[in-house]
């Protein structure tokens, strides 16, 4: 049984036996157990010790699951671990370090700690080409003025108009590949210098492969002459 909420997710990862076939079928999709130092199948299982020892003769022959992964040299079990990689990959909008810390009882710091680690582990390679149905975005990421020192609000705030609502903020473009492989989506952001016209079509062209069907809102940027087929949302 998958937990499909996180008070599930917190139950089902309590039982190490849940996390530990959690990340074996991870590590080892196949089912075949290895060394992470030589390769080698020839391993044992020392359940008292929650270990695997290679049958090699080498330096390191006991290795744990943690070892060779993201969660290696931390002492936050897996019980924790794996409740935060829940919410990370389940939760849109995404989370902050300082919700994870209340749902897992950790401190800021160490929640902080943990979504750099998954972050970094879930980031994909940036190759290959977006394809079939691709929706596309942008937006101004940036702190608020009210947050910023005495100095900073003023250069954001001086000034009037539209322009001057986006000052001090960082364009973010994102590309979303709807359910691709093995039906999930694909997600690609980068920060852009500008959202003029030829900015934003390199983007879009350098991303997504010809043929494949854009989805945009009414910005006037995406708008003119296209390899790929371009509609609005």
């Amino acid at each position: 049984m998958q937990p499909t909420t996180l008070q599930e997710a917190i139950i089902y990862f309590s039982n190490y036996a849940n996390c530990h076939e959690a990340v074996k079928s991870i590590r080892w999709p196949n089912g075949v157990v290895r060394c992470p130092q030589c390769n080698s199948d020839g391993v044992t299982y020392l359940e008292n010790a929650r270990v695997w020892k290679c049958r090699k003769n080498h330096a390191k022959a006991k290795f744990s699951l943690k070892v060779g992964t993201i969660f290696e040299d931390s002492p936050i079990g897996l019980e924790k671990w794996l409740p935060a990689l829940w919410m990370l990959v389940n939760c849109k909008n995404g989370i902050s370090s300082y919700e994870l810390a209340r749902a897992l009882g950790v401190t800021q710091k160490t929640a902080w700690f943990m979504l750099s680690r998954l972050r970094l582990a879930l980031q994909g390679k940036d190759g290959g080409m977006l394809e079939g149905h691709v929706e596309v975005d942008e937006t101004y990421i940036g702190g608020k003025a009210r947050n910023m020192n005495e100095q900073k609000r003023k250069q954001v705030l001086a000034g009037k108009g539209r322009k001057n609502a986006w000052a001090g903020k960082v364009a973010v473009m994102g590309l979303l590949q709807r359910h691709s492989e093995k039906g999930r989506s694909k997600v690609r952001t980068f920060t852009v210098t500008g959202l003029r016209q030829h900015a934003m079509r390199e983007r879009v062209k350098n991303n997504v492969m010809d043929g494949s069907a854009v989805y945009t809102d009414a910005f006037k940027s995406y708008f003119g002459r296209w390899t790929c087929t371009t509609s609005t949302k």
